[in-house]
């Protein structure tokens, strides 16, 4: 099979989804390899370079494998209402649509009664993803040392069922955040997300990272928290409830 019909995969794994307005469900994972930024807080930084190959009917097989055991309790054609067939499965990264191949796996995948999440930068075009998947878009802040890459476009394809999604490690990513919710009326949109950032442990930190520019000051969960709360944001605080379960830098989970 040719390289066209292959995406280069980091990771497959289920896990329950730590993020979004999905919190706590079941979910496949399907980690592709490579990405285009290089955001000061990443905790995946071993997804740049490390994968392998694999066939797109490859990928559907181990997704299909890992979601078998659900079908007894939730039908195999998604008759499991509100939620739909579980588990959830969630293209992540790396950056996922850097590969284009990512496009007719996520078909594929809704295809197939899965309710798909994609996970994505911001800074790539979201318009060719199929209209079926749950686009969980980043605006990247200012402490990412990405912000120049937002693509600005990508907001007047966002629709209800999509979510936006701020990662926040300063009081200047706050008051940007704020800022842009405000003025885009994101909330008026879709769900909000603001993200608190997990420190790096030292042998997360890639050396091929962004720095946080000079004069940023950290915000803790708690003055994130309260600063929500003083400005009546419309958004929802969310942290990354798999580290609070497993060890934070613990893969496969």
């Amino acid at each position: 099979m040719g390289v066209s019909e292959t995406l280069v995969i980091n990771e497959i794994y289920v896990s329950v989804q730590g993020e979004s307005t999905w919190a706590g469900l079941p979910c496949i994972f399907v980690r592709l390899t490579a990405c285009n930024l290089r955001c000061s807080y990443c905790d995946t930084a071993y997804a740049f370079n490390e994968g392998r190959e694999m066939a797109l009917p490859e990928i559907l097989a181990r997704v299909g494998e890992l979601a078998k055991p659900f079908d007894f309790h939730c039908g195999a054609a998604g008759t499991a209402a509100p939620l739909g067939r579980l588990p959830l499965v969630e293209l992540t990264g790396g950056e996922p649509l850097w590969q284009k191949n990512s496009l007719p796996l996520m078909r594929s995948l809704c295809d197939a009664g899965f309710s798909v999440l994609l996970e994505t930068s911001g800074a790539l075009d979201i318009a060719p993803v199929d209209s079926r998947v749950k686009r969980i878009m980043d605006l990247k802040c200012p402490s990412s040392g990405e912000m120049k890459r937002n693509r600005w476009e990508n907001l007047r394809h966002l629709k209800n069922t999509d979510e936006v999604k701020f990662v926040i490690g300063t009081r200047q990513d706050y008051d940007w955040a704020k800022e842009i919710v405000l003025t885009k009326d994101l909330a008026g949109i879709c769900p909000v997300l603001f993200s608190w950032v997990s420190p790096l442990l030292p042998h997360q930190q890639d050396k091929t990272l962004r720095k946080v520019p000079a004069g940023q000051v950290a915000i803790s969960r708690q003055e994130l928290v309260e600063r929500i709360i003083a400005d009546a944001l419309p958004v929802r605080f969310q942290l990354q409830m798999h580290k609070f379960i497993w060890p934070p830098d613990q893969k496969g989970v």
